[in-house]
């Protein structure tokens, strides 16, 4: 993986994770929004690869990875308000 492979990475993580805050109308910081991009963008690449969606380039990644941290809040927030006991 090249220098500029891994920096479109991080911007890809960070602008899906942004969309996802947006979405789901949450407030969070950068390093936050990159945790949740990234964790996306593997749950998103999980799931379109499973139901047989192919992606490419900049722009199937962002909307991949953006749908995938998009879920993952989604799913966070599912199990957050569950009570305890």
């Amino acid at each position: 993986m090249s220098d500029v492979s891994v920096l479109a990475a991080l911007i890809i993580g960070i602008a899906a994770g942004w969309i996802a805050e947006q979405v789901m109308g949450r407030r969070h910081g950068l390093l936050t929004n990159l945790a949740v991009g990234l964790a996306g963008a593997f749950l998103g690449g999980f799931l379109a690869n499973a139901m047989g969606i192919h992606f490419g380039g900049v722009w199937g990644s962002l909307i991949v990875s953006s749908i995938g941290a998009v879920l993952l809040l989604a799913i966070l927030g599912m199990l957050r308000r569950r009570p305890l006991l």
